[in-house]
């Protein structure tokens, strides 16, 4: 049995980016860091995407630095560029939980 499944907890790393398409649908679109310690201390921003978001998601404006919770899958897009094809990987979102300016844990 194969198993997509993300579970993410950081900071907002910039304002989200919110477009409306003509068919009415919405995508946001966050930037969102994670802390890690082990192995090695690292801090990755990864790129997370959500299809219609909730209106008090999109209404809530979080700010960069906010703490967020993202529950979702990866998927890797691809695209043609001047420098041939490439690819990365992104977060698909089913859930995104603004929780605010907390301090550290």
């Amino acid at each position: 049995m194969d198993l997509n499944l993300v579970v993410v907890s950081g900071r907002l790393a910039a304002p989200p980016e919110v477009r409306q398409f003509e068919s009415g649908a919405r995508l946001a679109r966050y930037l969102v860091t994670v802390r890690s310690e082990e192995p090695t201390r690292r801090v990755d921003v990864l790129p997370v995407t959500m299809w219609d978001p909730a209106d008090e998601l999109i209404d809530s404006q979080p700010a960069p630095g906010c703490r967020v919770w993202v529950a979702g899958s990866i998927q890797r897009r691809f695209w043609s560029g001047e420098e041939g094809r490439r690819s990365r990987l992104e977060l698909i979102a089913d859930q995104v939980c603004v929780r605010g300016h907390e301090d550290e844990d």
